[in-house]
């Protein structure tokens, strides 16, 4: 688990904790298998509300009613003149030199398969299908931001306040991210990440026990970051003034487009990317939490929000898991807890069933195997 964060004062239910930026953030590399693209710095969707919906219901004709609630400013959008990653706007682009970007910058060799980076990304695809955890692209980021910083010292220090784990724990994760030839596919990804990217100042990042760290490190912190354009716009409707028959014909249209998207491309709909939040990682989890995470400006800043009062004292918790996960039995919840984070929960939920027989309910009996291994693999990109 994380290493325990406690309030300062009381908090009152509905207000926000804490707003974070992580250390360093990454896009998925799958993102463009599914013609969609975020912001390459802050996860920005770049696509309109109109656009993402659809997009997910794969029905170009759809017409969205009140497209000025729509925030997305295509005229700001800008691209790396050498390489044509895209920004949502030029404070990004520049955020993005200035940290990593020089460092990752594929210029004119952005097609060329034999560039090293290019081969880094392909062997990461062939080996972790979707849906992503924690992108080798973030690791990629950690050590282009050392690379070119001027205080390394500073940034390695950063990196270095995030949960770790022993050598026996950190194989289990690298098992669970790559599966069961996971030795073979971490030396190859080694291999793969030290041409690309080798930097002196790091150099046991690069070693197979110090790059097992650093995977296990980027899987147990990495939070998944949702961004969407479409969720803004309905934010954005929901608070219209509209006269009563407005407001339900917009409201029944919203319902059955959210049904007719989850017929069309189930609920993973919005996992943009990952990214290392050094107080979200303190964060303790509960099956009954007092807070969760959201990212409501659609961006990578991270908004911590209590869902009840918190006194001052009090440890602030989110759930790992996500709603239905939570509502399954105490063995069931468990498995998929040490599956993932390498501990079992003894928050005031499980301890009070912990006298319930360890066996899973026949819904989840009749789940098992195949959507369960997809299930847990999704884990720490929906916490």
């Amino acid at each position: 688990q994380g290493k325990g964060l406690f309030a300062t004062k009381n908090i009152r239910k509905g207000e926000t904790v804490f707003v974070e930026r992580p250390v360093v953030s990454s896009q998925f590399l799958w993102n463009a298998l599914y013609n969609y693209r975020a912001c390459d710095h802050c996860l920005r969707a770049l696509e309109t509300a109109e656009e993402n919906a659809q997009r997910l219901l794969g029905k170009s004709s759809l017409v969205l009613p009140h497209p000025e609630q729509c925030s997305i400013r295509k005229d700001l959008h800008q691209q790396c003149p050498r390489c044509q990653v895209t920004y949502c706007s030029a404070e990004c682009k520049q955020a993005a030199l200035e940290q990593y970007h020089q460092v990752l910058c594929l210029g004119p060799s952005r097609d060329d398969p034999t560039h090293p980076l290019n081969k880094l990304q392909e062997a990461w695809r062939n080996m972790h299908y979707p849906p992503e955890t924690s992108s080798i692209m973030l690791m990629a980021r950690m050590v282009a931001t050392v690379k070119q910083a001027k205080d390394k010292e500073w940034w390695i220090k950063a990196f270095s306040q995030f949960c770790s784990k022993t050598a026996n724990e950190e194989e289990e994760i690298v098992h669970k991210l790559l599966g069961d030839k996971f030795k073979g596919q971490l030396e190859l990804l080694r291999l793969l990440f030290t041409e690309a990217l080798y930097d002196e100042h790091l150099s046991r990042w690069f070693t197979p026990e110090g790059f097992r760290s650093l995977f296990a490190l980027v899987g147990t912190n990495g939070q998944g970051i949702g961004t969407s354009s479409l969720s803004q716009w309905v934010h954005a409707c929901d608070a219209l003034d509209l006269p009563m028959l407005q407001r339900e014909e917009l409201d029944a249209f919203i319902d059955q487009l959210y049904k007719d998207i989850e017929k069309e491309s189930g609920e993973f709909l919005n996992c943009e990317g990952s990214g290392l939040y050094v107080l979200q990682s303190c964060c303790n989890h509960s099956c009954i939490p007092n807070a969760e995470t959201s990212f409501p400006e659609n961006n990578f800043l991270l908004h911590l929000t209590a869902l009840e009062d918190i006194e001052a004292g009090e440890e602030i918790c989110i759930s790992y898991l996500d709603c239905c996960q939570r509502e399954r039995s105490r063995h069931s919840r468990n498995k998929i807890l040490r599956e993932n984070y390498l501990f079992t929960c003894s928050c005031p939920k499980c301890l009070a069933q912990a006298d319930d027989a360890d066996v899973t309910s026949d819904e989840e009996e009749e789940g098992e195997g195949e959507t369960d291994d997809a299930e847990l693999e999704d884990e720490m990109t929906d916490v």
